[in-house]
């Protein structure tokens, strides 16, 4: 008999054996398909937040950028300050409402008190950057988080279906290929399904990190600028 045709009989005899994602998750452990069903919601919730953050660090970008156009365009102070304050302003105008508010505050209820204005503004403006830092950072220690353990999850997922895989071996003392590799895709499906959820989270993750570095940078810029500003109408006043 020809080799080449016994292996073609013998490829053609052999079933194929094909797993789609539903099959493996409903074949899987019951520990195995909570790993999975967790890893999933995960990976869902930490888009939710990739999408919700894109948008708000993009709106306070374009905010600042309109923002200080406006103030360095020569335009009054308290014209700026007035158009502001009717709205709800975010970022970088949400620090020059609130330190006009406390210079206005200090310059109207005691003219004496003009040697304590530049400080209280400037306290002012530290908490408002700490406050619109917060918002905007808010929900990303998540993405951290499932960047940082989801591998870990994945790979728990793994390890609990290979054992239940090697028990089903033992019991049926039968260690052909056919028989060990779908409870082996099904553990390594936890795995792929870990990294799924890691690898965008920790993207994601530095990304908005940066972003969030950087606008800070611009607040509290803009806050010595504006401590600046504060000082020389104070010197000129007493």
């Amino acid at each position: 008999m020809n080799p080449n045709n016994l292996t073609t009989e013998n490829l053609g005899q052999a079933p194929a054996t094909g797993f789609s994602f539903i099959e493996l998750f409903l074949s899987a452990h019951i520990v195995v398909q909570l790993v999975m069903i967790g890893l999933v919601l995960a990976s869902v919730w930490c888009w939710a937040i990739v999408f919700e953050k894109y948008f708000a660090f993009r709106r306070a970008r374009r905010e600042a950028d309109k923002f200080e156009q406006l103030f360095w365009s020569g335009q009054s102070l308290d014209e700026l300050y007035t158009n502001l304050a009717r709205g709800q302003s975010i970022a970088m105008g949400a620090l020059f409402v609130a330190a006009m508010r406390e210079w206005k505050r200090s310059v109207e209820g005691s003219t004496r008190a003009l040697g304590g204005i530049q400080l209280r503004v400037e306290k002012v403006m530290d908490v408002t950057i700490a406050r619109e830092m917060e918002r905007l950072d808010r929900r990303l220690l998540f993405l951290a988080t499932v960047g940082a353990t989801a591998p870990f999850v994945g790979l728990f997922g793994t390890v609990w279906g290979i054992m239940t895989s090697f028990q089903a071996i033992a019991v049926s003392k039968n260690t052909n290929l056919a028989v060990v590799a779908p409870g082996i895709a099904e553990a390594l499906f936890a795995t792929a399904l870990g990294l799924l959820a890691a690898i965008p989270a920790v993207i994601f993750y530095n990304k908005f990190s940066a972003d969030s570095a950087r606008i800070s940078q611009r607040l509290e810029a803009f806050a010595d600028e504006f401590a600046a500003i504060v000082s020389r109408q104070i010197d000129s006043g007493s």
